[in-house]
């Protein structure tokens, strides 16, 4: 008997039956090609259908031209479509998962052009957005017609297609929240000026597509119950426009969830990083039941079984979406069924190769299981026709990766750590404050290698004699780094630390703390929050336009915010020259101004890492096979280090 029986119970939706409550939601991929479905993005769903997901529901298909919100949006505006939908859904359906598509318009929440030219974006009233500074234009009640004709063509391709059903987007600001929201339909016709008005597009939308397909093709919406932005939809219009769709009979289920794409605050919801709390939005979707007689789903940083059976057990939902948990762990819902808890790797809330790279234009993946979004190069379950003796020395991300993988496949590993402990420079970025959860990704790789068979050698630090007399027949180097000191100028005897030591507990003399951020990344901002918190004044000097430059941005206006109410002074453009005994001496990055922060009683450099390559080096000019890989190679993030280890070890 499963641990989890409300989890793993089936639920009825319209005329399907999900064969558990896990749900993967339509969430954007970067693995379309033109409009249309690939083998990657084939692939990448065919590993979660068979890792036991009860329900898939595929990324956004714009239900009209004017719906382009992205350069790679899947597109459901011809029958060019279904032959692709139509494969995904066979495949989809061979693991007896069942299968939505999601039908899409962005309105005014356009996030890049097609070309590099900016596109004229449509809405109900040329009302801004503040988040893409995109300054749409009123639709016409000819363009309104065209929209809802393209909701219902799209949804009939689809159930064409063998999909078991369609989800229109109403969350988070787009097209028709725009239409709910008084902030933003300014009108004065059939559309606007009343609540009930302004619910007649998403009335109008359901109605036009259940009247196409049917009672026997399921039909649900998903909804923000809050957009949590000064000029958001007001909870009761969303509970009221839930409560009339359902008594009307449009709607099969509810997907709940919370945010807007409008604003920064709000869109940090729609991939909620790791300070938010596990399955916050859990009592937003309890209102919504209290209101509709049809399933309601719910999203919202649900990473692990007990969580989602939790939420199921008091009621709050009758599924639950755990997007981002299948990105890390296709295998969840299959491990959670057979009790195998302690294997599922748990998502961190990073946001760092998922929607990351999505922002970025790159397909996703995830920091600790590379594997996804490339499922085909990198089968599961591959194993090696010739075992061979491998060694790894070091026991960081990409050592770990490495030899879990190396294992895995069949080879004989031993991985030498010169430390107590697994983890490098992770058991480093767990101490920051609010990134706790980032220790994790070392627990789970971990329990890979354990897995895996892999010997592992602990307090073993082990140079080219040790590792030669091992005879091996390849050799993994992942020794990693260590803190890079810039060539400065300095006079006297300034108090002057790196970031690692900070954050390992040695402290400054008390008084103002400059922090010197080369990076722009966790480790600057962290350790002046830190500084802080141990009752400093702290500056935070960056080499870039802004603090956590190059963090994914709901992350980085996580820590922003923090910055902010911690009273942390930030300067930007600025770059490190010199020190003395109480004077920090920068340069402006752009005009080469001097800049000069006197009465300072210490400095800590973030700036960056230089790679532990002797090992590598000296291997090199052996006989041996051998690779390195991760910031023995070039200094980088977890991301890179995990992903050359898989590499390194599938190529062995």
């Amino acid at each position: 008997m499963t641990s989890f029986p409300r989890l793993f119970s089936p639920l009825q939706v319209g005329a399907r039956t999900l064969k558990n409550r896990v749900v993967s939601s339509g969430h954007d991929t970067v693995m379309v090609s033109q409009g249309r479905i690939t083998d990657q993005l084939i692939a990448y769903h065919e590993a979660r259908a068979e890792g036991g997901v009860g329900l898939i529901v595929v990324q956004v298909a714009g239900v009209h031209e004017s719906a382009r919100y992205t350069s790679h949006i899947l597109m459901a505006t011809d029958d060019a479509c279904i032959d692709g939908y139509a494969r995904l859904a066979t495949t989809v359906h061979r693991s007896g998962t069942t299968i939505f598509g999601q039908l899409f318009h962005p309105g005014r929440e356009v996030m890049e052009s097609q070309d590099g030219s900016s596109p004229v974006a449509l809405a109900p009233s040329a009302v801004p957005n503040e988040r893409f500074r995109v300054m749409p234009r009123a639709l016409d009640v000819d363009e309104i017609d065209e929209i809802i004709e393209g909701y219902a063509a799209a949804a009939s391709r689809l159930q064409r297609a063998g999909l078991d059903g369609v989800e229109i987007v109403a969350s988070h600001g787009y097209l028709p929240a725009q239409f709910l929201n008084p902030h933003v339909n300014l009108r004065d016709d059939e559309y606007g000026a009343s609540e009930h008005n302004r619910l007649r597009f998403l009335r109008r939308a359901l109605a036009t597509v259940r009247e196409r397909v049917g009672r026997d093709f399921v039909v649900g919406v998903r909804l923000s119950l809050r957009e949590l932005d000064p000029v958001g939809l007001d909870e009761a219009i969303v509970l009221d426009a839930s409560r009339r769709l359902g008594r009307e009979g449009l709607v099969d289920y509810v997907s709940v969830t919370v945010g807007t794409s409008a604003s920064l605050a709000g869109s940090d919801h729609i991939a909620p990083e790791m300070g938010f709390t596990n399955g916050y939005t859990a009592p937003f979707a309890e209102r919504v039941k209290g209101v509709v007689d049809v399933p309601v789903f719910v999203a919202g940083r649900i990473n692990q079984p007990q969580e989602a059976e939790r939420i199921l057990a008091l009621g709050q939902a009758d599924a639950c979406i755990m997007t981002r948990a299948l990105i890390c762990d296709p295998r969840l819902a299959q491990l959670a069924a057979a009790g195998e808890v302690d294997d599922i790797r748990a998502c961190i809330g990073c946001n760092q190769a998922c929607i990351g790279h999505f922002h970025a234009g790159y397909p996703i993946s995830c920091i600790q299981h590379p594997e996804t979004g490339r499922e085909l190069q990198y089968p599961r379950g591959t194993r090696t026709s010739r075992p061979r003796s491998v060694v790894v020395v070091g026991g960081g991300p990409a050592g770990m990766k490495a030899a879990a993988v190396a294992a895995a496949r069949g080879h004989r590993v031993t991985l030498y750590e010169s430390t107590g402990r697994l983890g490098g420079q992770i058991l480093l970025a767990q101490q920051l404050p609010g990134r706790d959860e980032f220790g994790g990704a070392a627990t789970n790789l971990q329990r890979e290698v354990e897995r895996a068979g892999v010997t592992v050698r602990m307090h073993s630090r082990v140079g080219v004699r040790e590792v030669l007399a091992t005879q091996p027949d390849v050799v993994v180097v992942a020794t990693g780094a260590r803190p890079f000191r810039p060539a400065i100028e300095v006079m006297g005897a300034p108090h002057l630390k790196d970031a690692w030591e900070v954050i390992n507990g040695e402290e400054l003399p008390h008084g103002h703390a400059v922090v010197v951020d080369w990076r722009g990344d966790w480790t600057g901002i962290g350790v002046a929050r830190i500084l802080r918190a141990r009752g400093h004044a702290v500056t935070l000097c960056v080499h870039g336009y802004a603090a956590g430059e190059s963090l994914q941005q709901y992350v980085r206006d996580a820590h922003l915010g923090a910055l902010q109410r911690e009273r942390i002074e930030v300067r930007p453009l600025v770059r490190l020259f010199g020190a003395d005994d109480d004077t920090v001496y920068l340069q402006h990055v752009l005009t080469e101004e001097p800049v000069v922060i006197e009465r300072v009683a210490g400095v800590v450099l973030a700036c960056g890492h230089e790679s532990n390559s002797a090992l590598l080096g000296e291997l090199r000019s052996t006989d041996v096979e051998v690779v390195g890989v991760g910031d023995c190679l070039a200094p980088r993030t977890v991301e890179e280090a995990v992903l050359e280890g898989l590499r390194a070890a599938s190529e062995i």
